[in-house]
């Protein structure tokens, strides 16, 4: 167990970022292992702890006071991490935002560790979790969706997206607003609650208020998180977070792909009647569009 003073390591941190942003603060000899690591992580993932040790140059004891000091539970914990960040099957070290990078560079690194993170949560969403939503959603009488900051948008999101489910749907922004209309809910009611952090404490208590009032209630959080014990279903996002502050909300982004799966496949999972109510709305929006052009 690390101690108080050395770093917490999330889950989903990539290790390789997390050793490179971590060079200035390590020990001399400690230094020596974050090289070789960043050097060749494949060569390291399949070394033992005294092959690392070989290779860095160090004693094994070395190794493990690194991993210790980029928040590691041990060398096991380290090399299962760094399996985790070369499963991605890019270097995640090349998607660090310099101040020197030129457009094209900024673009290839953000759209990059985009598109890699968005694998990641794919290949870790579990479609059980996403079913049993699907199950609550369906049946739902009217749907609440809750969130704040950057899940706030992702709710804002969802709310737009109500002709899919057939349902009145409402996003409340304000935390008042937000309690109130939990507080407000009732049987036959769904409560959606985004946080990807899960530890909001309105986020929290609006779970626990929709949930004593009657409603079903569906939590989208990026983890294991306190959310998820007022939940009756927890759809875990998990994505590769980068803690360069210049790096785009990724937990938004995977948050966004899961919100267009709930409302295509509630959608599609309606009967005929609200199919050609949908088919009618598109076309109403395609003529819509069509005497916009032609006024301009």
């Amino acid at each position: 167990m690390t101690s108080p003073t050395e770093p917490s390591l999330r889950p989903t941190q990539n290790i390789i970022e997390v050793v490179r942003q971590s060079l200035d603060e390590l020990r001399k000899s400690e230094r020596k292992v974050a090289d070789k690591v960043l050097e060749d992580p494949q060569r390291i993932l399949n070394a033992t702890l005294a092959e690392t040790a070989d290779l860095a140059l160090v004693s094994e004891p070395t190794v493990i006071r690194f991993c210790a000091a980029i928040g590691c539970e041990g060398f096991q914990d380290f090399r299962l991490r760094l399996a985790r960040s070369l499963a991605l099957g890019t270097l995640p070290t090349g998607s660090v935002l310099e101040s020197e990078d030129t457009t094209a560079e900024l673009i290839g690194k953000i759209f990059g560790y985009t598109i890699s993170s968005l694998d990641w949560a794919r290949n870790h969403l579990d479609s059980r979790q996403v079913s049993q939503a699907l199950q609550i959603l369906s049946r739902a009488q009217s749907i609440e969706f809750f969130g704040l900051g950057a899940s706030g948008i992702v709710a804002l999101d969802a709310q737009q997206k109500f002709p899919l489910f057939g349902v009145p749907c409402g996003a409340p922004t304000d935390t008042h607003q937000q309690l109130m209309t939990a507080a407000m809910m009732k049987p036959g009611d769904v409560a959606v609650v985004i946080s990807n952090t899960g530890r909001t404490v309105a986020m929290i208590e609006v779970a626990q208020t929709a949930r004593q009032a009657g409603a079903e209630v569906i939590a989208i959080t990026g983890s294991q998180s306190p959310l998820l014990a007022d939940c009756d279903v927890g759809i875990i996002v998990e994505t590769l977070e980068n803690t360069n502050i210049y790096t785009p909300a990724l937990s938004r982004i995977a948050a966004l792909v899961v919100i267009d799966i709930l409302s295509a496949a509630v959608g599609l999972r309606r009967d005929a009647e609200h199919g050609e109510k949908f088919a009618n709305m598109k076309r109403l929006l395609s003529g819509q569009r069509r005497r916009m052009a032609a006024e301009n």
